[in-house]
């Protein structure tokens, strides 16, 4: 128990910037099994924009509550999953090797298609959210940054790392999981979901998954494989899915 403790404690050091205790590190045997609370965390960086989102709007519009909410859980992560996102834009958009690709997915400075991608992402979590039924939208969120965290974990448990560099920060948190781990993951990122009153909602994991595939297949034909920063556009690519799947969802059947 104690150790599972410090595994969940190790991902929510990783992958936030919520204070932990000063005996958890980053300890390389539990950095790697700690992405089988990607998914917890997800609910926890979510419940933490819902509570912004709530409390603010009792003092301002909607529009600006959900702009404070989306600050919100950028700065509880660090932007970690965004600027995941940012690299993978202009690796991709501008490399032609594997080696290419990767050297600039490594290089710390956003270029112009990490610009274009990170405004349009951002754009899109804002007006899909603003759409949705205000007394839904704090569920909304959790369940978002959820699910999303779920499917960034099964690119871990179907593509191999490939990134090789021994300062990678994110190697043992990004490489393979096993099955267990996976289902852990599944349960908490699933979880949210079945506090919706209608069980349409879980048609979401479906253009969820649809969209890891196509950006998995696209990292396989380049790279031949994943890397952290791959994770996290998965995970932002999804969390947008899933915000778009629920809209669709309210227009025509609920």
């Amino acid at each position: 128990m104690k150790k599972e403790i410090h595994i969940f404690l190790t991902a929510l050091m990783f992958f936030t910037r919520i204070p932990c205790p000063k005996w958890v590190n980053h300890d390389p045997e539990y950095l790697k099994l700690s992405s089988k609370y990607f998914s917890l965390v997800g609910i926890i960086v979510g419940s933490i924009g819902a509570s912004v989102f709530y409390l603010s709007s009792l003092l301002f519009s909607i529009e600006i509550s959900l702009l404070l909410s989306i600050s919100a859980t950028v700065y509880s992560t660090g932007a970690f999953h965004e600027d995941g996102f940012a690299d993978v834009c202009d690796g991709f958009g501008g490399g032609w090797t594997k080696e290419k690709i990767l050297l600039i997915m490594k290089d710390s400075r956003l270029g112009t298609y990490g610009t274009i991608g990170l405004f349009l992402l951002l754009a899109l979590k804002f007006a899909s959210l603003l759409k949705i039924e205000t007394f839904y939208i704090p569920l909304v969120i959790i369940a978002g940054h959820s699910t999303s965290r779920f499917i960034a974990t099964t690119l871990l448990y179907t593509h191999a790392y490939v990134r090789d560099t021994k300062d990678s920060k994110a190697k043992p948190a990004a490489k393979s999981m096993n099955l267990s781990s996976l289902i852990i993951s599944g349960v908490w990122g699933i979880l949210p979901l079945c506090f919706f009153k209608n069980p349409w909602v879980f048609i979401c994991l479906i253009p969820m998954y649809l969209s890891k595939i196509f950006l998995a297949n696209k990292f396989k034909k380049w790279i031949g494989g994943q890397t952290g920063d791959c994770a996290g556009a998965v995970q932002q690519l999804s969390e947008v899915i899933f915000y778009l799947t629920i809209l669709a969802l309210w227009k025509y059947i609920w």
